[in-house]
C-alpha cells in the first residue's frame, strides 16, 4: 500500500476497510501529493430526503449526492413524506425512486402510525420486509398505549422502533430552547422536559414489551442520564444525537433561521452531558438529521424559519475538528460513532470506504453544497478535513480527485 495512505484501523476488525477493497482505485491517487486516511463508509440512520412530496426542498439524487460527499454509503431516510410510507403502496412510490436515483444505499423507514397521526397503527406487518426500522420523525407518539402496541408489534417483527421523543401539551409554542437566551430576546422556549418525558415514558415501555428501542437527536442533559440509567437496567436502547448538539450549545444563537433546529440547541450543560455520554457509551452513534428546507423556508428568523439544518456534508469535517482535533474523542471513536454502531444498530452491513484528507482546512460555504439545503449553523466555520473519494458497492459515487 501507497505509504502516503493510511487505513483507519476500526476497534471492530469486521469493518476495517481491506487493503484489497482499495487496491483497484490507488491509481486515482497519483496526482494527491497529501497523505489520506481510509474510512470505512459513514451510516448516517437520520436523514429527511424529501421525496415523494416536497422535493423542491431535496430529492433522491440531490441528497444522495450529499451524502457521498460527506463520506456516507448508506442513509436512512425519515417518512415524513407525501405520501407517507404507512402501506406498501405508499412506501412503493419512494422505493422506486430511489431505485432510479440513489447514488448510495438508501434505506426508508416505515411510518409506525397512519399518516404519522397516532392515531392507528400503520401496515407494520407488510412494510418490515421493505423498511430498515419504524419512525414518526417529527411527531412523538403521543397516546402510550399506542406506543406501547407499536414496540410490542415491532418486536415480533424483529425491527428497531426510532423515537422523536417530544410530549406536545408542553411545546406551547416553542421554537428554539427556553434557555437564557431565549429569555434575553423575548423569544418562545421550548422546555428540555418536553423531550426527556416521552424518553422516560418510552424506555419504561420497551423495558415491558422488549422492543429495540432508539431514540433520534438526544440534546438534553436528562436525556442522556435516562437513558444511561435504562442500559445499565438491562433495557434494549440506544441513541443518537447530532453534530450541532455536541459543539453548539444557545450560547452560539443568532437571529438567523441557520439556528433554528427540532429539538433546538439546549445549553452548554446539556452540550457537556452529551459529550460526557459519547464518552461512556450511552450515545450510541451520531446522525446528522439532515433536514433541507428552501431558502424562502429558512429566512424568517428564529420564529418564522421552518425547523431544520443540512449535516451531510459537514458532519465529519466539523466533529473531526471540534471533537478529535480538541483530544476529546480518538478517531477511532469517531469512526464507531458514525459508520460502526449505525451499522451494527440496524443491521446494515459494512458497505465501501472514503478517503479523506485531515490536513485540508478550508471555511464552510454552503453556495458549495451538493443539497439543495443550505442552511447550516456551521457557515463560515474553519473545519479540517476534506473527503476526496467515497466508494460504494465497488463503484466510485464521489471523486474530487
Amino acid at each position: 500500500m501507497n505509504e502516503k495512505i493510511r487505513i483507519l484501523k476500526c476497534f471492530d476488525p469486521a469493518f476495517t476497510v481491506t487493503e484489497e477493497a482499495v487496491a483497484p482505485f490507488l491509481p486515482l491517487f497519483s496526482a494527491v501529493f497529501s497523505p489520506v486516511t481510509v474510512f470505512p463508509g459513514f451510516c448516517d440512520v437520520h436523514v429527511h430526503f424529501r421525496e415523494p412530496g416536497f422535493s423542491y426542498k431535496e430529492t433522491i439524487k440531490s441528497g444522495s449526492a450529499a451524502a457521498a460527499r460527506g463520506g456516507y454509503t448508506a442513509v436512512c431516510t425519515m417518512p415524513n413524506l407525501n405520501p407517507v410510507p404507512d402501506c406498501i403502496e405508499h412506501l412503493n412510490a419512494q422505493l422506486e425512486i430511489i431505485s432510479r436515483d440513489a447514488r448510495v444505499r438508501v434505506l426508508p423507514y416505515a411510518a409506525i402510525t397512519v399518516g404519522e397521526k397516532g392515531k392507528r397503527l400503520s401496515d407494520m406487518e407488510a412494510l418490515a420486509p421493505l423498511c430498515a426500522a419504524f419512525s414518526d420523525d417529527g411527531r412523538g407518539v403521543q397516546d402510550e398505549d399506542m406506543m406501547r402496541l407499536a414496540m410490542r408489534t415491532a418486536k415480533r417483527l424483529g425491527k428497531p422502533i426510532a423515537a422523536h421523543c417530544e410530549a406536545n401539551e408542553l411545546l406551547r409554542g416553542g421554537y428554539i430552547h427556553n434557555g437564557a437566551y431565549a429569555k434575553a430576546h423575548g423569544h418562545k422556549g421550548i422546555c428540555s422536559e418536553s423531550e426527556w418525558r416521552q424518553i422516560a415514558r418510552d424506555v419504561r415501555l420497551a423495558a415491558e414489551t422488549g422492543c429495540a428501542y432508539h431514540v433520534c437527536h438526544i440534546s438534553t442533559k436528562e436525556s442522556v442520564e435516562i437513558i444511561r440509567e435504562a442500559k445499565k437496567a438491562g433495557v434494549d436502547v440506544t441513541c443518537e444525537t447530532a453534530p450541532h448538539y455536541l459543539l453548539l450549545d444557545d450560547t452560539f444563537l443568532q437571529e438567523d433561521g441557520r439556528w433554528k433546529m427540532n429539538p433546538p440547541l439546549r445549553s452548554p450543560a446539556d452540550r457537556e452531558a452529551l459529550i460526557e455520554g459519547v464518552l461512556d457509551g450511552t450515545v450510541d452513534m451520531i446522525a446528522t438529521d439532515h433536514a433541507p428546507h428552501s431558502a424562502a423556508e429558512k429566512a424568517k428568523g428564529l420564529a418564522g424559519s421552518a425547523f431544520g439544518v443540512v449535516g451531510l456534508e459537514t458532519a465529519f469535517p466539523a466533529l473531526y475538528t471540534g471533537l478529535v482535533k480538541k483530544n476529546i474523542i480518538s478517531l477511532e471513536k469517531l469512526t464507531d460513532l458514525m459508520a460502526v454502531n449505525p451499522r451494527k444498530r440496524f443491521g446494515i452491513p459494512a458497505d465501501g470506504f472514503c478517503v479523506w484528507d485531515l490536513n485540508a482546512e478550508y471555511a464552510v460555504d454552503p453556495t458549495d453544497f451538493l443539497s439543495k439545503g443550505r442552511s447550516t449553523p456551521f457557515e463560515g466555520a474553519r473545519v479540517y478535513g476534506r473527503n476526496l473519494l467515497t466508494v460504494s458497492q465497488n463503484k466510485t459515487v464521489y471523486s474530487k480527485i
